[in-house]
Parts: structure tokens; C-alpha cells; sequence
């Protein structure tokens, strides 16, 4: 109900008590430091870390604007006032305290630098319940920071979701609403379902406690983790769930991109064609869209309202949208929801994918005529990653995929725009996305976006596209079968193609290894609940080989290479590897993919160290001339400034005493032998399913030293030698008490011991000059009498 004048007047007393509280002794104003808000400019690092600044004066200029419906949420931005005061600010310090005297006590508890509790009640409770026109204050949680009061999301499970936790009533205001979302511009809403309460969301939920939020801007290339830092345990898990449950909620599709052009008719028609399409295989795509339930209780979603394609079908027959972004909208809302509800890389997750993408199809400017029928899933390209090769060159041995990429990007026929809009997508360069994959739905394929541009080809004339790198999945490569990935894995690769708009279908995220391993990224790179991947090497097709990246600037678009603000993380407390998986073809055996195992190459891994070595410009570029080069130029140029002629170095001949050449050691040189069980049983390969393998528990591998390049725990097949390793010689006393008395002499001044050879030497003889001239002149005078 909207604040009348007795609560707007007893809001007033309360907001006039806690600004006239004082101190006991000193009577200094508690509230003067809550009255405005610190200056962005000087402190920007507050605005990072709290969400939703509130200030005294601020509530009491929203209260004489009536912008408050609800006499509650005055209380709750006062309320914040305090909470925010108290989490960012150090315990003990002076506007802690004060903060602590006049807020409701309630989330004092493990504040960023403080675990201790504060249970004492504050004058704006007390001043609130004791005025009765005002509603009573909800009752005080239990949660450790001021940004908990917003409702707490456990973290997601896609193929089991489960219900919404118990919102409190502190935070989210719950209201009578319908099964059915309200309508855009009319106030009457129909209602197809039983009534169910909403949660109604902030736009901007407020952030649990987590660590100082820097932004890591640090330039590549990135430094290596080993040791504790890749740690991965109980404690880690709890790291990485505590900070993305603290992390702004994405606030759902903009009103952009969509179509205006549909009428009520039309998308009844969308609606019925897509619920009994069926595959050329006969399968009915919309029954894994059916299976979803219709009540969202996900975690993570922009919405909590009841969806279902039954609903928006009796909806479109009641024709109950007014424009047609309600039904796009609404539409973009199932399908996300059916993405999250199940898991990457099943056959509902593959149908739900190639479902939207038919649907994306049918309201295209171009939509496809029935029977619709397609090879490709409706997608715009006729191979995905793993399947096509490119234009620039022969396609590798084995492959005989479509040729329809390229290595470098083209820019004939396109007019580059900044952005592009799509279903409420705003894609811009450098955004990861999720593109439609025509080998296979169920794995989309993850494209880093380098141009946006609109068609000026004849045949696509104003057709708006995305170029992309495409990243490959683990099990769209060839590699052997001892190979592991990261969890959620992909590889860089050198195919460049060109999509339209109609084959998005989300935004993702993708990070480098380093900064995964030490934070999530910002918004509006990543929100929870979207994809997240980490790439930490280059795939080469041709090859067949894995190189690991060095340099992340030469892997993101050139307009961000120098640019220190990419994709900016909040930080962990400590840096938290991603798990390591095995091959996806020996965990599924009966898996699908372009991709296989392989036999491992002699020397790959040595090959890969090697390469890895050399710098990643990201260009084809001559490389850095060599010193000798330079010398040559340095020598040139110091001849003619003195006046000589330049001689060049006779360069030496080959002779016997040049070393030969170590390759062929290495060559013939036994490869150790694996002595490890899985090798005396055959191997990954042949052990298949049947092999159970086990973590160490967190408490026992943390007793034990670990390799510093994975992490994983050293085993030995004997137990250590304890050998008495023999001393190193030592001087004898009798010769130290030699040289003690020695020193203690010559700093006496006695006479050098015959045996001293480390004393003085002997004063050399001094050697007899010539006589000068006048000197020569002089003794001739005097020899013959002419001297006076």
C-alpha cells in the first residue's frame, strides 16, 4: 500500500531521531557521516564493493517525492545506510560504531575484516516500532553480511533444480500475482493457472560479503600458477561458490532487436508449428521443451514468473499480446529457461537449441517455407568446428568437410558497425556468444565475436552478421588418450567465419587460464548463470597439436590489445585451478563428436614445450632481427664515423672442433618407461568404464608434496632412503689456533714469524733515475773547470 501522511510524518521522526542522536560525553551527531554519500571520484572502490549506495538524505528526499509505495522500503534503505557502513568499514573503527548504535542490529556478524557479532538493538529499530502507524520492521535474518539481505541463490544445478529458497521478507516484497505476467500497457491481467506468490526482484540485488573487488588489468603475458595456488579442494569450492552468490544478477533482455512486425495470428501459427515439429528423424523436438516444469525456481534467472510453451500457446489463442517484443520476449524467456534446466551437451539440451534456432528461423525476414526440412538444424552454415575446413588452404589429411572459413578476417563487402542488436542482445566487439552448431545442437559453438557488420554483398544486401573466431571443444579435437582438459575447456583456433544474426543464441564467457583461476569477470562480460569457459592453449587442426598461449592480447580483437580494462575480474581470496578432466571419449565411450582419440606422437610433448616458448604476436609479421644483424649495422656505422673502411668478420669455417648437434641424442634417447597401474592394466583406453578412480580427500593430500605443474599428488614406488650424507672436510684446530695467533701478533706489531707467508713482503728496490739535462750540463762543467 503507498505511504499516507501519518507514516510519511512518523518516517520523518524516525529519520529526524537518528540524525539528532549523539554521543554520551563528547555529544557529537552519530549521523553526520551517513548524510550524503562519499564522492565517486575519490572513492571509487566503494561504489565497486557496494551495490546500492543509500545515504540519510537521500531517503529523506525520496520520501518528500513519494517515490517510496511501501513504508517498509524506507526502512529497508535506511537500514542499508548502516549495513553498507558497516561492511565496508574496518571493525572498531570510529563510523563502524557509530553505524553499529544507529542501525537495526542484525548483519553486523563476518563483515570483510571482522567474524564478531553485535546483538544490541539500534535507535532506528527502536524508533521505528515505537510508532504503530508504521508497519513492524521484518525480522533479522541470519546471514554473515549486509548484501545477504537480498534473497540468497544456492549454486545452480542444471538437470535437478531445485525449489527457491524462502525469501525474507526484509528483502523482496511479496505480492498477489497471477499465473500469468502482467501484459504490456494494460492493467488486466488474465489468468490461465492458480495464483502463486512472486518474488518481485530489485534490478540491482546487492552482493553478499567477499573479498576486496579489484579489477585485474594486469598485461600478458600471465604469470604461471603452481604450488598452493592450484589448490583444489573443499575450501577452494567454497571460495568460487561464495563469490559468484555475492556477484550482480544479469537483469534480463533489453528492449532491443526485436521484431515489430508480427501479428497476433502469426504467432499463434509460430507457437502451434513449433510444438509439433518433428526431426527428420522423426523426433518431436518441443517434448524436452514440455518436460521443463512450468514453475521457474532456477537459480539465476532474470524472472520467477510461471512459463511453458502450453502457456504462451493459450496466451497467443487468447491473443493476449499487444506487441510483438511481449512475445519475443517471452519466448527468449523459455528458451533460456530450458537451456539452464538442462545440461550442455544432452539430447534435450540439443533439442530445446535446435528448436530455438527453427524458431529464430521463422521470425527471420526470410522465414523458411513448409515442409520445413533441414540438414543443418536451421542453421545459416553447413559445418561446425571440427567438420568445416578453410578456403586459405588445403583442407588437413582425413577431412573432408565443407570449406568455409578463413584464417584471417575478411572485410570485402561489409560495412563494420560498432554493435547489433538481437532479441534483446546487445553484441558488441570482443562478446563471446553461443552460435548454432549444424553437426550437432547439443554443443553450440563458442565464438569470439572481431566485427559486427551489416551485408553488402547483392545476394545479403542489408543483412545484419558477426564475425568470430571459432574455440573448439575437447571432444571436436584429435588427442591422445592420456591428454586431460579443464573443466569447461576450449581451444583457440585459426577458422574465421561469418554468421547472421539468427544463428545466436546467447551470450557467454570465456577467460584465460590465469584469470580464471583467480576471479569471475565483471559485468557486463559475465553475469552467474552463464556459460563460463576457459581457454588456456591453441588447437591446430592441421597438426593436430595443442600449443599453449602465452600472450592473451594476440587471442582477443586488435581494438582491445591495448586497452588495459578487458574483461576486468573479481578477485578470490586465493588463486582456485579449474578441476582436470579425462577425454570425453572415455567417459562416454558411445559419444558423437568430429573429434577422436588418437596415438600419442613421439616428441608431442616436447613439441608443445617447445613451441609454447615462442612469442604469439598474433600476426604474420617478420619476426625480431637477430643480434648478429645488428652488430653488422652498429660496426657500419662506427667505421664511417671514424674515416676507415669497413672489413667485414671473416666468418669461421666448419671445422672438427664444432659440436655436433643434439638432436640425434635426443632422438635415440629411452623414454621412461610408466610404471603406474593404469599402465600395467593397458592403459585409459582399455580399462573404458570399468575403471573407478577416486580423489584423495582435501584433509589427507594436503600432508603430502604435490607436482608444481598439476597439482597432482607424488607417488613413489618406495618409501625414502634415509642415507648419512659425510661431512665436508674441515680445517683442524691446531692450524686455526695457528692462524688466531698470527693475526693476534700483527696486530701487536711483532716480527713476522718465518713461517708467516701471508705477511709483508719485502720493500722493493727503489729504482735509479737518469740525470736530467741540466743535470748532465752541470757535472761537465765542473769536469772541465768551467764551473763556478
Amino acid at each position: 500500500m503507498p505511504v499516507n501522511a501519518a507514516q510519511k510524518t512518523a518516517i520523518n521522526e524516525v529519520v529526524n531521531a537518528l540524525t539528532g542522536a549523539t554521543s554520551r560525553r563528547t555529544k557529537r551527531r552519530l549521523a553526520d557521516m551517513f548524510l550524503d554519500l562519499v564522492d565517486r571520484d575519490s572513492w571509487p572502490e566503494y561504489y565497486e564493493v557496494i551495490p546500492q549506495p543509500r545515504c540519510i538524505n537521500g531517503v529523506k528526499a525520496n520520501l518528500s517525492q513519494n517515490k517510496y509505495k511501501n513504508a517498509l522500503d524506507a526502512f529497508q534503505d535506511l537500514n542499508l545506510v548502516f549495513l553498507n557502513a558497516l561492511y565496508y568499514n574496518q571493525e572498531g573503527s570510529q563510523i563502524a560504531k557509530d553505524a553499529a548504535t544507529l542501525k537495526v542490529s542484525i548483519y553486523a556478524p563476518r563483515t570483510r575484516r571482522s567474524s564478531q557479532h553485535i546483538v544490541a538493538k539500534g535507535i532506528l529499530e527502536n524508533e521505528w516500532r515505537a510508532r504503530s502507524v508504521l508497519p513492524p520492521p521484518p525480522p533479522s535474518p541470519t546471514t554473515s553480511a549486509p548484501q545477504d539481505a537480498q534473497p540468497k541463490k544456492e549454486p545452480k544445478e542444471r538437470a535437478a533444480a531445485t525449489p527457491a529458497p524462502v525469501r525474507s521478507h526484509s528483502s523482496a516484497k511479496l505480492q498477489p500475482a497471477p499465473a500469468a505476467p502482467p501484459r504490456a500497457h494494460v492493467n488486466a491481467t488474465p489468468s490461465t493457472s492458480s495464483q502463486v506468490p512472486e518474488v518481485v526482484k530489485p534490478k540491482s540485488p546487492e552482493r553478499s560479503a567477499s573479498p576486496d573487488m579489484d579489477v585485474d588489468i594486469g598485461g600478458t603475458p600471465e604469470p604461471e600458477l603452481t604450488g598452493h595456488d592450484a589448490a583444489r579442494d573443499g575450501e577452494s569450492e567454497e571460495i568460487v561458490r561464495q563469490l559468484e552468490k555475492s556477484l550482480p544478477r544479469w537483469e534480463g533482455f533489453d528492449d532491443v532487436g526485436w521484431a515489430e512486425d508480427i501479428t497476433p495470428d502469426r504467432m499463434l501459427e509460430i507457437v502451434v508449428t513449433l510444438s509439433k515439429y518433428r526431426d527428420e528423424h522423426g523426433n518431436k523436438l518441443a517434448a524436452s521443451l514440455e518436460a521443463v516444469p512450468e514453475e521457474t525456481s532456477i537459480p539465476d534467472l532474470s524472472f520467477t514468473s510461471p512459463l511453458s510453451l502450453q502457456l504462451i500457446e493459450s496466451r497467443a489463442r487468447m491473443k493476449y499480446y499487444e506487441t510483438s517484443q511481449a512475445f519475443h520476449k517471452e519466448m527468449a524467456q523459455l528458451f533460456l529457461k530450458a537451456r539452464r534446466w538442462y545440461e550442455i551437451g544432452t539430447e534435450p539440451y540439443g533439442n530445446v537449441v535446435a528448436l530455438q534456432r527453427f524458431y529464430q528461423a521463422l521470425t527471420s525476414p526470410n522465414p523458411p517455407a513448409a515442409p520445413y526440412v533441414s540438414n543443418t538444424k536451421f542453421a545459416a552454415l553447413p559445418a561446425g568446428p571440427g567438420t568445416a575446413t578453410s578456403l586459405s588452404a588445403p583442407p588437413p589429411e582425413g577431412m573432408t568437410g565443407p570449406a568455409l572459413t578463413t584464417i584471417r578476417l575478411s572485410l570485402r563487402d561489409k560495412k563494420l558497425l560498432d554493435e547489433v542488436h538481437y532479441k534483446g542482445w546487445t553484441i558488441r566487439i570482443a562478446d563471446w556468444l553461443h552460435l548454432s552448431n549444424p553437426d550437432d545442437p547439443s554443443r553450440p559453438i563458442v565464438g569470439h565475436v572481431f566485427k559486427c557488420f551489416v551485408s553488402e554483398e547483392p545476394q545479403r544486401k542489408g543483412q545484419l552478421g558477426v564475425s568470430v573466431c571459432w574455440y573448439f571443444r575437447p571432444e571436436q579435437t584429435l588427442h591422445p588418450a592420456d591428454r586431460q582438459f579443464f573443466e569447461n575447456e576450449v581451444f583457440k583456433s585459426s577458422h574465421f567465419a561469418d554468421h547472421p544474426l539468427e544463428d545466436i543464441l546467447e551470450k557467454v564467457a570465456c577467460q584465460f587460464t590465469v584469470r580464471h583461476a583467480r576471479g569471475r569477470p565483471r559485468p557486463p562480460f559475465w553475469y552467474p548463470g552463464w556459460p563460463l569457459y576457459v581457454c588456456d592453449s591453441r588447437y591446430n587442426d592441421r597438426e593436430r597439436a595443442f600449443v599453449k598461449i602465452k600472450n592473451w592480447n594476440s587471442c582477443i580483437p586488435e581494438e582491445f590489445r591495448k586497452k588495459a580494462e578487458f574483461m576486468p575480474i573479481y578477485p578470490f581470496e586465493r588463486a582456485v585451478m579449474p578441476r582436470r578432466v579425462p577425454s570425453p571419449f572415455l567417459t562416454n565411450p558411445k559419444l558423437k563428436a568430429p573429434g577422436a582419440i588418437i596415438d600419442a606422437v613421439p616428441g608431442e610433448k616436447e613439441k608443445e614445450k617447445a613451441e609454447s616458448e615462442k612469442p604469439d604476436s598474433g600476426s604474420g609479421r617478420s619476426k625480431r632481427p637477430k643480434r648478429a644483424a645488428v652488430t653488422k649495422a652498429e660496426d657500419q656505422r662506427a667505421a664511417a664515423k671514424a674515416g676507415v673502411p669497413y672489413v667485414p668478420p671473416t666468418p669461421l669455417s666448419s671445422t672438427s672442433t664444432q659440436q655436433p648437434a643434439l638432436a640425434p641424442y635426443m632422438q635415440v634417447a629411452a623414454p621412461r618407461e610408466d610404471r603406474s597401474i593404469v599402465a600395467a592394466a593397458g592403459g585409459l583406453a582399455a580399462l573404458g568404464s570399468s575403471a573407478i578412480m577416486e580423489e584423495l580427500p582435501a584433509e589427507t593430500a594436503r600432508h603430502f608434496d604435490r607436482d608444481p605443474e598439476t597439482n597432482e599428488v607424488l607417488w613413489f614406488g618406495a618409501p625414502p632412503v634415509d642415507i648419512v650424507h659425510t661431512p665436508p672436510p674441515q680445517y683442524s684446530l691446531k692450524y686455526l689456533a695457528f692462524l688466531a695467533r698470527k693475526r693476534k701478533a700483527a696486530l701487536q706489531g711483532d716480527q713476522a714469524h718465518p713461517m708467516d707467508v701471508d705477511g709483508e713482503a719485502p720493500a722493493p728496490k727503489r729504482r735509479k733515475m737518469p740525470p736530467t739535462a741540466t743535470e748532465t750540463l752541470e757535472a761537465l762543467l765542473k769536469e772541465h773547470g768551467l764551473w763556478n
